[in-house]
């Protein structure tokens, strides 16, 4: 597990609720926006996706699958700043954000940008890394339809996947899929750990962990969380 956070003595642990309730106070409370907190994760997001992707590899390409929520704003944002840094991006996406969300915005800065929207779930096969932007912590239904299409393709492609705030398909609280749910080589969550990764499924599915800041107030994020966990204080941690 990695934290990228100062305070790794101190790693959060929160529910679905508490990680909700968390991005409500901070916009309501505290008057930060949707779209910072989503530009954060997402330049946070970037610099592992490069890192993963390694500095040896010559042309790369990424696939960048987003969902239609603030999962999918996220993936958005994140091909702009690998766009940014000379990265290929491909989009695929499970369909349209809502309207007026902060995910449509970060979908129409993608689109006035010229980056690559295409619907053909084999391109998975061809690239040097996914990120999986499809589903996030607020899923509590069986994945079905097309978002469950995208997962299968996912797990049957041989590149690494980066799967955002958790992997898409995995209950944020009891760390089962909910059917089927990503496979990921590496998870970037943001704020704390959600407490379906401490369980054994969900360390299963989301591989190697990044705890990522945000910006949320550290004692806005403390109030908000079930407990604080000494896990992250192993060798393992980066600062």
């Amino acid at each position: 597990m990695r934290n990228r956070s100062s305070h790794p003595e101190n790693l959060l642990v929160f529910d679905r609720a508490g990680i909700r309730e968390t991005d409500v106070k901070a916009i309501g409370l505290h008057g930060m926006t949707g779209l910072v907190l989503m530009e954060n994760a997402a330049r946070e997001s970037a610099i592992i996706a490069m890192d993963m992707i390694g500095e040896d590899v010559q042309n790369p390409l990424v696939a960048i699958v987003c969902g239609r929520g603030n999962n999918g704003g996220d993936g958005y944002a994140i091909a702009r700043h690998l766009h940014n840094r000379g990265i290929g991006v491909k989009l695929l996406s499970s369909g349209p954000p809502r309207p007026g969300s902060d995910a449509q915005a970060n979908a129409r800065i993608a689109e006035t940008m010229g980056l690559e929207k295409i619907a053909n779930h084999e391109c998975l096969t061809s690239v040097n890394l996914i990120v999986d932007a499809l589903l996030g912590t607020g899923l509590d239904r069986e994945v079905t339809g097309e978002d469950r299409l995208l997962i299968e393709a996912m797990n049957t492609s041989k590149a690494p996947i980066l799967s955002i705030d958790l992997p898409s398909g995995l209950d944020a609280d009891e760390g089962k899929p909910l059917d089927i749910a990503v496979r990921a080589t590496e998870t970037v969550t943001f704020v704390g750990l959600k407490i379906g990764l401490l369980q054994p499924s969900g360390e299963a599915h989301a591989g190697r962990i990044h705890i990522v800041d945000i910006g949320i107030p550290r004692e806005l994020a403390r109030s908000l969380a079930l407990k604080q966990s000494n896990d992250g204080a192993a060798s393992d941690t980066e600062l």
